[in-house]
């Protein structure tokens, strides 16, 4: 086959540029001289991708800001389905940001073009009725996590299950002095590491939590060493003020560096989200809270169908770590489930070693998979 060929990738987010960048670099193992077009970000234009937008105007989130944006990317897809029906590459890959690339890889679709979705939407979750609109959009499935192939494959729709890329970066161990040494952390003595979220709003509704959490751990162990990593500037100054009403208390504030964060701790306390499995890697106990405004809880309890919110529950199919969730999530019983591992250390260390296995089974080089799934495909005779 010819190396020369057209690849189009969309993505919608900064997790999807830093996948996007390295399956670009796998595929042009296999074809040296192709060309990607479509919409990327930064880590990708230094791979030689040619977007026709910025990358940055996909990535909205929330309810209302997508409807204010609507117009826009609208006259952003049209552009892309007349371009890539008029200019029809070898395959169009989406990733992530189902609400846009779905419904252009089902356009495409229809016009004989192969199509590809790389990182699978929560549709085993809640709105499980897509995989039907999923079904006829994509001719393949990549996904990170391996009960999500199961789930395509119960419906018979093409899967392959190509590991995450977070499980290929972190090491599978981890030194903990270092990171503690980096951090400026006491290398003696128990840690816990607090991550209450990266968006205002969840440290608006889980900062103070947390650290009242913490009062109550410390009261049953003075000897406690906390640190927070902010997610970014705006959280760093968020916390800072919440951090007001805790002076001369034992913790660190820390810019970014959330893994190093988590592997100098013993335990982890953080809200749900992609974190937990960030979590697992580093092979860390954690307890997972959250808590949303009630009417969003609501609804979200009535569509969400796993029994589960946390990736370390939902691979493992039963409860392995804490999650307190809602009117669940309070001082008392957070700081019971972070001090349980303190006082049960043989239960913490059977965690950590689950979670070794967890990881291996995830690190499987996942974009050179990726990649080579997508070779198949376009080799595949229509």
């Amino acid at each position: 086959m010819s190396d020369h060929i057209h690849i189009g990738i969309v993505v919608g987010e900064a997790s999807g540029d830093i996948l996007g960048a390295a399956l670009m670099h796998e595929l042009r193992k296999h074809f040296p001289n192709a060309e990607f077009s479509g919409i990327g970000g930064p880590r990708m234009l230094a791979e030689g991708f040619h977007s026709y937008f910025p990358q940055d105007r996909l990535a909205v989130m929330g309810l209302i800001e997508p409807l204010k944006r609507l117009p826009e990317l609208l006259r952003i897809r049209k552009f892309l389905r007349e371009h890539f029906i008029a200019n029809p590459p070898a395959v169009f890959i989406g990733i992530d940001s189902p609400d846009f690339t779905i419904p252009l890889e089902a356009s495409l679709k229809e016009k004989g073009i192969k199509t590809v979705h790389y990182v699978s939407p929560s549709v085993w979750a809640w709105r499980q009725k897509r995989i039907f609109k999923i079904a006829r959009s994509v001719d393949l499935m990549l996904t990170l996590l391996p009960f999500e192939a199961k789930f395509y494959q119960a419906h018979n729709v093409p899967v392959e299950f190509v590991g995450h890329h977070l499980a290929d970066e972190i090491p599978m161990q981890v030194d903990k002095v270092a990171a503690r040494k980096m951090l400026g952390l006491p290398e003696e003595g128990r840690i816990v590491a607090l991550l209450p979220g990266s968006r205002s709003s969840e440290v608006e509704r889980m900062g103070d939590l947390f650290m009242r959490t913490a009062v109550y751990c410390l009261e049953q162990d003075p000897s406690l060493h906390f640190v927070i990593p902010a997610a970014n500037s705006d959280r760093y100054r968020q916390l800072h003020i919440e951090l007001n009403d805790y002076v001369d208390f034992p913790i660190e504030l820390v810019h970014g560096h959330s893994h190093e964060a988590m592997a100098a701790a013993d335990v982890v306390l953080l809200a749900s989200g992609t974190v937990t499995l960030e979590a697992l890697l580093l092979k860390k106990p954690m307890v997972v809270a959250y808590k949303l405004a009630p009417l969003s809880h609501l609804i979200l309890s009535w569509l969400v169908k796993t029994p589960w919110i946390s990736l370390p529950n939902l691979l493992a199919q039963k409860m392995l770590v804490p999650e307190l969730i809602q009117d669940k999530a309070t001082p008392e019983a957070l700081s019971s489930a972070v001090m349980n591992y303190f006082e049960n250390p043989d239960q913490a260390q059977q965690l950590s070693d689950t979670f070794a296995t967890m990881h291996n089974e995830l690190k499987r080089d996942a974009s050179a998979r990726a990649a080579d799934a997508i070779v198949k495909l376009i080799s595949k005779k229509s």
